[in-house]
């Protein structure tokens, strides 16, 4: 079976039809149960959001502040593997038909072998990774499998990043370009600041991929303001934490459902 990288790109391209960016959520598998993560990402679809990125729960987490960090702690020590995140990607695809990533680091797909996690990730519906740590000049294998099984290669870029680095990642890349907004890790910010619409322009120089920015974007105003000059918005930790401080289960899925629905109000008001 293909991957569903043609699904994200048609999504994509659909939210620009309307004249708005894409709502992108993350959220982690496993959290705050297997079960419970499931309904979080049809939760947060029924909401409104465009594609989700179901994190992979990583025990070093480099790019993810203390909210995912402790989620992640919470899906770790009750026992999730990659076969609930194959799960996770494969009952939310199912049941919304809308495209779902993956997002996690380098070292547990090495571990579990490339040819393996990709053919699992395209017989579970999946759309694609994104890999912030796995450096472009490392990652022609990866990209090789990937494509063979339909699936999108999402990198990272950075403020950081110099015009000719950003051009070698954007032309290894597919489905999409993660621009982060600043530097530092996951989590919620007052402001999302200048440094990303200079970025996103940067970026848009050196590729027609779409470029949506993540880290920092909390609310519909952010959303709003990120809206107007990036392709596509991503929100991690606003989800995660609106689940960490939910009295219980139902309390989570209903706050993370509503955030959902305010973000997809903030995209269309670009």
């Amino acid at each position: 079976m293909s991957g569903n990288i043609q699904l994200l790109s048609d999504t994509l391209a659909a939210a620009k039809a309307e004249n708005r960016a894409a709502l992108i959520a993350y959220l982690p598998a496993g959290f705050p149960s297997v079960d419970g993560g499931i309904a979080a990402v049809k939760a947060v679809f029924d909401g409104g959001a465009d594609v989700v990125e179901v994190g992979l729960p990583h025990s070093d987490p480099v790019l993810d502040g203390p909210v995912i960090q402790t989620a992640d702690d919470i899906a770790l020590r009750g026992g999730v593997k990659i076969a609930d995140v194959m799960r996770t990607v494969r009952e939310a695809y199912e049941a919304t038909g809308k495209p779902v990533l993956v997002m996690t680091y380098w070292n547990p797909i090495d571990r579990y072998g490339i040819e393996r996690f990709t053919a699992e990730l395209a017989e579970a519906g999946g759309a694609g990774c994104i890999l912030p740590d796995l450096p472009v000049q490392e990652s022609e294998l990866w990209r090789e499998h990937a494509e063979k099984h339909g699936l999108a290669t999402v990198f990272v870029v950075a403020p950081s990043s110099k015009d000719e680095r950003l051009a070698k990642i954007t032309a290894a890349g597919s489905g999409f370009v993660y621009a982060a907004s600043l530097m530092g890790v996951t989590g919620t910010r007052a402001s999302v600041g200048l440094e990303a619409r200079n970025l996103v322009g940067r970026t848009r120089a050196t590729t027609a991929l779409p470029v949506c920015v993540g880290l920092g974007v909390s609310n519909a105003e952010q959303a709003a303001e990120v809206a107007g000059f990036a392709d596509g918005v991503i929100v991690g930790s606003a989800f995660v934490k609106r689940m960490l401080d939910a009295a219980d289960e139902v309390a989570g899925l209903a706050a993370v459902r509503a955030l959902a629905g305010e973000l997809a109000e903030g995209v269309r008001k670009r």
